[in-house]
Order: C-alpha cells, then structure tokens, then sequence
C-alpha cells in the first residue's frame, strides 16, 4: 500500500475526537438517568462508622506563637458575628494574637458542629451554639490569630443526667448523683467510657473544624459541695477516693488523653494540649482535694496554665490581707515557684513519667527540664474582691514575664468585657 493510503493524521484525530464526545455523552446520560449528585462531605462521613476511614477537606492550622497573647471568648459571643467582631477587631488592634472558644462548657453543651453518634447528646444542651464555627475559625486563622478550644471535663451535668451510673454519686443515696452547692454534676474520674466522648470531641474539634490548640478546664474531682456526701463508684474504694489516689486517678487520664491525641493524623497535624489547673498548684504540693499537681500534669501538656487569679487568693496569702491590693505581688510569686518547679531536674512528687533515684523517704524523682514556654497562667480581667483596670491587668502581664514565663498567658472575663488601653 502507497503512503498515500494511510489515513491522515488529521483523520485519526478526529476520530478520536468523536470517540471521547459520545462516551462524555453517555456519561450525562448515565448521571442523569440515574440522579447521581457529588455526595457532600457531611452525608459522606455520616455513614463512615470508623472515623480513621473519613477523607475530606484538610483544614489548616497556625502554628502556636513562641508567647501566646490569648483572650477567652464565651460561646453565647461566639454564636453572635456582631459580638464576636469586637472580640476580633480588639485583637487586630493590639498586641494579641490568640483567642480561648468554648467547645464545650460548664452545662455539658457542646457548642460546635459534631459529627460522631456518641458526640450528638452533647448538642442537647440549652447553650449556645456557633454553627458557623469552621468558618469563624478560617477567618481568625486569615488574620494570623491562633485558635484555642476549651473543653470543661469532668464537670458535665447534661452527660450524668444521661449516663447517670458514670457520674459522683451521692453517699447517703448511691444511685443518685450527687450535684455542688450551684446544682452542677460531676463525672467520675474513673468513667473511662467518658474519656473517649472527650478524645473523640477534641479530635473532631482540631482535625474537622480547624482549631489549633485544645484546653481542658475542669479536670479534677468536685469541691464547693457537700464533700462529706459523695460516692465514688469507678475511681473509688468502697465509695471512697484516699487523697494518695485521686491525682493518680488524674494522671491516669492525663496520660490516656496524652497518648490519644499525641499521634499523627490523617486529617491534620496533632493538636497542642493545654491544662487548666487551679492557680494555688503552683504553690501547693498536695492536691488541694481535687487531685490536681503540677508535676502530675507537666509531662503529658504543651502548655499548663494556673488560675492564678488574685481574687481566688484566700487572706494572708504571702502576707496580704487582701490578695486584690496586690496583684503584681500574687501573681509574680506564684509563677516564680511554677517556673522553679517546670525546670527543676528532681522532685519529690512521685509521677508515671517519673523515675526514682532514691531509697530515702521521702522518695526523691529525676524529672526531666521543661521549658518555661510551658508556664501560661490565665490572668484576671473581671471585677470579683476588687476593681480591675489598665493597672491591674498590665500589673498581672509583667509579674508573668519577670517570673520568667516565657510561654504567654490567657486573659478570662466571662463577660467578654476585655479592658481598653492594656499594654499586651
């Protein structure tokens, strides 16, 4: 056969063409004919019961500031964009660069979108609500501000009324639970059961709606109750949890969680972690009756934060009548021994990260240094025992950092009336 009766170039392509054109139009007729639609993510993932398996968007993260600068936002001024905006607009405007959202809180109302079966009860609660959340979180992530979401544990009242055998019980009538003096119930530190339905909210929280860091408030046993008549049924003896077991019922959990959410993920790097400690740990070492110590909680979070508020100060603390009158002087001497206890390299707390180097008694512990980047104590910005302004807010700041706290601070008003003028 002559050259000339090969087909042409030309030919072939545009058969091919014709080809590709009547299999496109199959295609819509098969879509079509069929009513198939691009699923979305949210009808995709509800019928994923193994949440390793779900594949969607990868949401971003900023990166945790070397000294983070963080107000507290309560859901109700989540929920609201004209509220929020002043929040925000007060951050753009200073030297801020983080802000604390309830993810879920005191009530037990989860206060964010979820998708997990067992999370769904945590939307029945009758707080606030920001479903518009991601959103939010992309638009503060636009503007370089660091995402935070607080978690309150283990005093949930909405999750005991629903699983009553998990929470405190009452002594005097072990199958009721028992509630503080403002009614609020706690759960079991032992609920094991309870600690995935935490995992499980903070792991959606970080990987699926993009916040950056998660802090748990709230993790200790009740106080402020009839303390006399509570009922331990999971981390208890007999009822009852002896003052040596409460923080390694704690640090149980620490660790758990630690380990839970330390690993890689498929949708997003791991989340910082970040606990709430009553500010006197800082001080004390006992456990203040609540199983919460210092050395029990550094090896297992990125950062540790005392409450060291100088309203919650009890008279005579470091030899002032009134902790309001001085500010500077309570918070400075607080995280001077938090400082002093983060970097010290032995204590004589006894931890699960801790190894024993003596034989003498008390036992003496090799503890690892941590970083002062740790140490982020939350600060007083409301009126409790005391007026607090531009003084006393720029006081609390500057005790911090000559302390030698290198990691920042949070400021808390649940009001979310931040003070104007405050020399972040």
């Amino acid at each position: 056969m002559s050259r000339n009766n090969k087909p042409s170039r030309v030919t072939i392509i545009g058969i091919v063409g014709i080809l590709v054109l009547v299999l496109v139009a199959l295609w819509s007729f098969f879509v079509s004919d069929f009513n198939i639609d691009q699923v979305s993510y949210n009808s995709a993932t509800s019928t994923v019961s193994d949440r390793t398996l779900v594949q969607g968007p990868i949401v971003k993260h900023v990166e945790m500031p070397k000294e983070v600068r963080g107000i507290y936002m309560t859901a109700c001024y989540g929920a609201s964009k004209e509220l929020r905006s002043k929040l925000l607009n007060l951050i753009k405007q200073t030297e801020l660069n983080a802000i604390v959202i309830d993810i879920k809180d005191y009530t037990g109302t989860i206060s964010v979108p979820t998708e997990a079966k067992i999370l769904a009860e945590g939307a029945e609660g009758r707080g606030c609500k920001i479903n518009d959340i991601k959103s939010f979180i992309e638009e503060l992530h636009d503007n370089d501000i660091y995402v935070i979401g607080r978690i309150t544990v283990f005093q949930d009242p909405l999750y005991a009324k629903n699983h009553p055998e998990l929470a405190v019980h009452k002594a005097s009538v072990p199958t009721v639970p028992w509630s503080d003096y403002k009614g609020l119930h706690f759960i079991d530190v032992g609920a094991k059961k309870y600690w995935d339905y935490i995992i499980t909210l903070a792991r959606e929280s970080h990987d699926k709606l993009g916040f950056d860091e998660l802090n748990f408030d709230y993790i200790r046993y009740p106080s402020d109750g009839p303390m006399k008549d509570v009922y331990y049924s999971l981390s208890g003896v007999n009822g009852v949890v002896t003052d040596a077991n409460r923080a390694k019922n704690l640090e149980k959990f620490f660790v758990y969680l630690h380990e839970q959410l330390s690993s890689s993920y498929k949708l997003g790097d791991r989340p910082m972690l970040s606990a709430d400690l009553f500010g006197m740990t800082a001080t004390n070492y006992d456990d203040l009756t609540i199983g919460q110590v210092l050395e029990r909680t550094l090896p297992y979070f990125d950062a540790v934060a005392p409450m060291v508020y100088p309203s919650h100060y009890p008279p005579g603390f470091i030899g002032l009548k009134n902790p309001n009158s001085d500010v500077y002087s309570v918070v400075n001497y607080s995280m001077k021994k938090a400082v002093e206890r983060t970097m010290a390299t032995s204590t004589k707390i006894a931890s699960f990260a801790y190894t024993r180097v003596s034989t003498s008694t008390p036992a003496i512990y090799k503890k690892p240094i941590y970083s002062t980047e740790k140490m982020r104590p939350w600060l007083q910005d409301f009126d409790y025992g005391g007026n607090y302004g531009i003084a006393e807010v720029n006081a609390q700041i500057k005790a911090s950092r000559d302390a030698g706290v290198t990691g920042g601070y949070m400021i808390w008003d649940p009001a979310n009336r931040y003070t104007r003028g405050v020399s972040y």
